[in-house]
């Protein structure tokens, strides 16, 4: 079995799962070329807690973790199988880190708004593990380190958050209005060093200025990437799939291994 491809998916407002746009529809596109995945593990930044766990339940409920959007939204039903062999496999690789198996957790809108345009028929099957609120950031990209054997496995390893996603000063109203200056800035530079392979101040993005500071207000959206490029063996090609900065504040950057 060749090796999967990994993926992180800047996955922005949740509307997006209602819309076809420009990012959904590159969302589709990955789709239909990536190679068919045996199972998805999708590390999403809306399960961030106290803890490693890993969803263990065989059919995961759809779970609409947000507030005040149409009821359409709360409508969307992504009933992908869970797998339990896959948390348990995920349980292994992890050990000794005590990974609890978790069958209250679903899949949240990080995981479905995404995948309802990656894989529409929700067909494969999916685990989501969570994000250790309580760890630094060099111990979630040890974490994607010790996930890349299942990429040899058939399995596709998914990050779900962005790259810059400042709440704070993202326009809500339904004009368009351009990028801030210090996201621009702090995509370019992270585009560069993920380009280069330098993980480590990517790692260690607290040290990387001003514009850092403004794009990860908060790590929960941040840290799925460094689990995606944990996976990432020596010289393997890195793309861009999907580009554009939504609200003047939320990086829509897909960063694709393989």
């Amino acid at each position: 079995m060749p090796i999967m491809p990994a993926i992180f998916f800047g996955h922005g407002n949740p509307m997006n799962a209602l819309q076809r746009n420009p990012y959904t529809g590159r969302w589709a596109e990955i789709g239909a070329n990536l190679p068919r995945p045996k199972a998805i593990l999708c590390v999403s930044a809306h399960w961030y807690i106290p803890g490693a766990a890993v969803t263990v339940s065989t059919a995961p409920r759809t779970i609409h973790d947000f507030g005040g959007f149409p009821r359409e939204l709360y409508e969307v039903d992504y009933p992908a199988p869970g797998d339990p062999d896959l948390a348990h496999r995920i349980q292994a690789l992890l050990a000794p880190l005590p990974v609890e198996l978790n069958d209250r957790w679903g899949l949240d809108h990080g995981t479905w708004s995404v995948l309802c345009h990656v894989y529409p028929q929700a067909d494969i099957p999916v685990v989501q593990l969570s994000i250790d609120e309580t760890r630094p950031a060099s111990f979630h990209y040890d974490i994607g380190q010790r996930l890349a054997p299942l990429r040899e496995e058939g399995i596709l390893i998914v990050g779900s958050g962005n790259l810059v996603h400042n709440l704070h000063t993202y326009a809500w109203g339904q004009h368009a209005v351009d990028p801030f200056a210090w996201a621009v800035r702090f995509e370019q530079d992270a585009r560069s060093l993920l380009q280069s392979g330098d993980h480590r101040p990517l790692v260690h993005y607290e040290t990387l200025g001003r514009e850092a500071q403004l794009s990860i207000p908060t790590p929960d959206h941040y840290l799925p990437l460094l689990y995606v490029i944990g996976t990432r063996a020596e010289r393997e090609p890195l793309s861009f799939p999907v580009e554009g900065v939504d609200g003047g504040s939320i990086s829509m950057l897909a960063v694709q291994l393989g």
